[in-house]
């Protein structure tokens, strides 16, 4: 036999499923909210909106 499922312990976790729930709707509704207010010129790709060409800059020390 499985050991039971103390029921305090499966609200806990329920709780915490719908506040992730809640914080990922929050987070997707904001990037709706950025993507709309973009503004971008007529004949930009709007993939490549903002990203300025140019040399990148050097690696950092150490990391490998």
């Amino acid at each position: 036999m499985r050991p039971r499922i103390d029921p305090f312990e499966k609200r806990r976790k329920e709780l915490a499923r719908k506040e992730r729930q809640k914080q990922k709707a929050e987070r997707k509704d904001s990037r709706e909210r950025e993507r709309a207010e973009r503004v971008i010129a007529d004949g930009e790709d709007p993939d490549i909106a903002g990203i300025v060409p140019g040399p990148q800059p050097p690696p950092e020390e150490g990391v490998e």
